[in-house]
């Protein structure tokens, strides 16, 4: 087959690394690509927001299935698209990705169809939300209704926080994003993220995984689109995983379904373990990003198979393997994110740090320039391990770190730090 992958980050990168190694394939390309998935695919300049050139691209090379990795593409309807012209294509319709692109469109789907979530309301105007938190206290959750990159969501400690992120969306903070304005209870508890590959009717579960979404270690800081993450978690039991299956993953496909919006593709449930179970505090309509390149490190199963029935509805009969082993990543990010950063710097010790038993590095913000592998993001590599446990994986995963040369670069030191908590008898 000839496929073409669309995205630049870790996320494609693990794609790219995972498609690449599936018998299927005749030809592999990744539109934009990045400095590591050029050595999986071809790399091609090709504006993935203009859907007729994708389109003429598909035709001319004789592409078989388009695999789309992030969300901005979903939520703007690459899938009605090329689907449209005939061209095979994997992830949701545009109506369907919204259960990531309007938080407030989940939050009303959970309520109709009793799924488990925090208490909510939407505001269009920052009086009524101001009045909304100030009855309500804090802590609180602010979140932009739309798609912010990941970091349009404040979890307020204090009521002040509160105020300063309501203020800060209607302000135009997040831009368009944040032109309506979800606020919702806190929830407490251990946060998971579980994935299901869906066909419009049927979902089958993938690997749980956890990811640490705060910038700094001991998770302070502001939110970020992820800096690590593991697989599994020990803390989704089969009990537990059952429950979210039948609670949260099969009653929205279910009502999606009822809707005339089926969902296809990958379904992301953030999750938090609360005393009352679990309960849904996101979707995203994409594999997450780091725990992608977990999942991918992991699964047995050729994934180039599992896509084809997702597309085609032919899940029902469809089994994933998964290998026993952990897997641990680590992101590497530039100096200054999740605030402003510079581009430019100059990455060393890369071909080093892969010589490690179990590393893989997936390329998440990287472009090569001169002979060097330069920084050209926020988040920009991501260091993988995989070990026995989670904390051989996670020993393995910083002895590569500690290869990498990259001044302007920095990490968390403790990424997976629960689960072998839990491992060491200590969590």
């Amino acid at each position: 087959m000839n496929i073409l992958l669309i995205g630049s980050g870790g996320r494609e990168h693990a794609l790219a690394w995972k498609i690449a190694g599936s018998p299927l394939l005749t030809k592999l390309w990744c539109a934009p690509g990045n400095a590591g998935i050029a050595k999986e695919a071809e790399c091609v300049a090709l504006d993935v927001t203009d859907h007729a050139a994708v389109i003429d691209f598909c035709r001319a090379n004789k592409v078989d299935l388009v695999v789309v990795g992030p969300e901005t593409p979903l939520a703007a309807g690459i899938v009605d698209d090329v689907g449209a012209a005939g061209i095979k294509i994997f992830g949701p319709s545009r109506l369907a990705a919204q259960l990531e692109g309007s938080k407030g469109f989940t939050k009303d789907l959970c309520a109709e169809y009793g799924i488990p979530t925090g208490a909510y309301c939407r505001f269009d105007n920052a009086p009524e939300a101001l009045a909304y938190v100030r009855e309500h206290g804090a802590p609180i959750v602010v979140k932009a209704d739309g798609l912010a990159a990941g970091k349009g969501v404040v979890v307020a400690k204090t009521l002040t926080e509160a105020e300063d992120a309501v203020r800060m969306m209607f302000d135009g903070g997040f831009g368009a994003a944040g032109a309506e304005v979800v606020i919702e209870e806190f929830l407490e508890g251990r946060e998971v993220s579980f994935f299901a590959l869906c066909d419009g009717e049927t979902a089958i579960p993938l690997a749980s995984a956890q990811d640490h979404k705060r910038v700094f270690d001991h998770d302070q800081g502001p939110n970020t689109g992820g800096m690590g993450a593991y697989s599994p978690t020990p803390f989704v039991t089969q009990a537990i995983h059952d429950d979210i299956m039948n609670r949260i993953i099969l009653p929205t496909i279910a009502g999606m379904n009822a809707r005339g919006t089926p969902f296809k593709g990958v379904l992301y449930a953030g999750l938090m373990l609360t005393a009352q179970g679990p309960k849904l505090f996101e979707y995203n309509v994409r594999f997450g990003d780091p725990e992608c390149q977990v999942l991918m490190l992991r699964m047995m199963s050729d994934l180039v198979p599992a896509i084809l029935a997702s597309c085609d509805g032919q899940l029902k009969n469809f089994d994933l393997r998964w290998f026993p082993d952990a897997a641990v990543t680590v992101v590497m990010a530039a100096n200054g994110y999740p605030g402003d950063y510079k581009k430019g710097s100059v990455i060393e010790g890369l071909d080093e740090a892969a010589k490690i038993d179990g590393v893989e590095i997936f390329h998440a913000g990287t472009v090569a320039k001169d002979g060097a592998i330069v920084a050209n993001g926020g988040r920009v590599l991501n260091v993988c391990a995989s070990g026995k446990t989670v904390g051989e994986a996670q020993q393995q995963a910083y002895r590569a770190v500690d290869r990498i040369r990259w001044a302007d670069g920095f990490c968390r030191r403790d990424i997976a730090w629960q689960a072998v908590a839990q491992e060491r008898g200590d969590g």
